[in-house]
């Protein structure tokens, strides 16, 4: 059973915050204000946190809860596998609390704040798009699995493995949706990157000619994955991190059998070229 939360916000580091939101803001239609060094980018259902630091990290991922019962029963279950920690994030409700991965990436839980509406633009010029996954380099990702899976109680929808079985690419999901998490093999454990979900084919389009507009290219597609089937582009922010739009991503049925997949280029791309981590 899936747990009920849904990703958020994130939170990007970079060695030059305002840039690198800045660009966000431009690109996905984001309003960005600053508090302190912190910048918030916030757009109709997107949210990016943008800190000071070293490029290519994620300084957390942020699940969200829908009602205090559901998020309160969670912390209590997780608490009883592996300790937490006091989380501070200025998009979620005081009480939100954080884990730590063996990679050490920090996963936040908790309650949203209330959306205030002067935080977005009060006309998107952008289609609709919300922030729904999210994905890291691991240089053993069969070590994180059972983290996420039995720790946190993320649902596995698919794993890939090469000749020998060894894991390549892991996408777990916390609802119906196919992944809010994909983890890739890779020689640098690191940020991978982020994505907003469409609602439809026709308005992936739709954000293909808005980033023309804004003469930001397309790095990788237009594609389709193998896992999730969802329709996808992705871009690069300043930090050189992937940022991508999908459309129609697999829902899956809460007993969905875990998928298999030979870790090749098809996999990742069923129409042509990938981006290969490792």
């Amino acid at each position: 059973m899936e747990i009920g939360a849904r990703l958020h916000h994130l939170q990007l580091l970079s060695p030059d915050a305002g840039r690198c939101a800045g660009f966000y803001g431009r690109a996905y239609d984001m309003r960005v204000r600053a508090d302190g060094p912190l910048r918030i980018c916030a757009g109709h259902d997107r949210r990016l946190l943008v800190a000071p630091g070293v490029a290519n990290r994620m300084g957390f991922a942020a699940f969200g809860f829908p009602a205090e019962s559901a998020f309160e029963a969670y912390r209590r279950r997780v608490e009883s596998r592996v300790p937490v920690a006091a989380a501070d994030t200025p998009l979620f409700r005081p009480g939100a609390f954080a884990v730590m991965d063996p990679d050490g990436n920090r996963i936040v839980f908790g309650v949203p704040v209330v959306h205030v509406p002067s935080d977005v633009p009060a006309v998107s010029e952008a289609p609709p798009a919300r922030l729904q996954h999210f994905a890291f380099r691991s240089s053993e990702p069969s070590d994180l699995l059972p983290f996420y899976q039995y720790t946190l109680g993320f649902a596995v929808s698919d794993r890939v493995c090469d000749g020998a079985g060894r894991v390549r690419a892991c996408f777990l999901r916390t609802d119906a949706e196919h992944h809010a998490l994909a983890i890739f093999h890779a020689a640098e454990a690191r940020h991978d990157h982020l994505s907003f979900e469409t609602t439809e084919w026709a308005r992936l389009r739709d954000w293909a000619d808005r980033m023309s507009r804004l003469r930001i290219p397309i790095a990788w597609g237009v594609g389709r994955h193998g896992p999730g089937n969802d329709t996808f582009f992705m871009i690069r922010d300043p930090d050189g991190n992937l940022a991508e739009i999908s459309a129609e991503l697999e829902i899956c049925a809460s007993d969905r059998a875990e998928g298999r997949w030979l870790h090749e280029e098809r996999t990742l791309n069923l129409w042509g070229s990938a981006i290969m981590r490792s």
